[in-house]
């Protein structure tokens, strides 16, 4: 099995053939106070073997950015959940804050399968209405479960093959930032 891809690193022929041929991919929708904690999560999916689409990579999302253009920053928003058929929303309390967020789910919501994922220390009474109308994952086990689905594999074949680490692992790569038994 080949890890999944970052699917910024694509041409744009190559992405639309992976879409056409069903391949999933997961848009990773975060608060940017969050993103080292995102790149370990969109790590643990394309090692898993699902494509992701991570901003934070993006070069010209970043140029409209420090030039202050939000007309292109919604456009590669915009192109990024478009190449992609669900949408991981990584819930902090940054996220609870955060303009973005709502935006990309809202633009998202016909087009992906949304699903939220919570970090340590969300309460589920907590979270924005909005996403209390999504798939919910609260922590390592709930997100080894959703990888499973996503890849139409058993847990059990993937944790043999080392794409998915088992929750109860003492050492698992998130558990600095997921509740692992949830």
């Amino acid at each position: 099995m080949m890890s999944g891809l970052n699917r910024l690193y694509c041409e744009d022929s190559t992405v639309a053939n992976r879409k056409q041929r069903g391949i999933k991919c997961v848009f990773i929708s975060h608060q940017k106070a969050d993103a080292s904690i995102c790149s370990r999560i969109a790590d643990y999916l394309k090692n898993a073997g699902i494509d992701v689409y991570f901003d934070e990579y993006d070069k010209d999302l970043k140029i409209w950015r420090q030039q202050n253009n939000p007309a292109n920053v919604v456009y590669s928003i915009k192109k990024g959940i478009q190449q992609s058929s669900h949408m991981l929303c990584v819930i902090s309390p940054n996220t609870l804050y955060s303009k973005w967020v709502p935006w990309e789910v809202g633009y998202g919501y016909d087009t992906t399968q949304i699903a939220a994922l919570t970090l340590k220390g969300i309460k589920e009474e907590d979270l924005p209405d909005y996403i209390k109308t999504v798939t919910l994952i609260r922590g390592t086990r709930t997100l080894n479960d959703y990888i499973s689905k996503l890849a139409g594999e058993y847990k059990e074949k993937m944790f043999s093959s080392n794409r998915i680490i088992n929750e109860s692992t003492s050492s698992h790569p998130l558990d600095n930032y997921l509740d692992w038994n949830l």
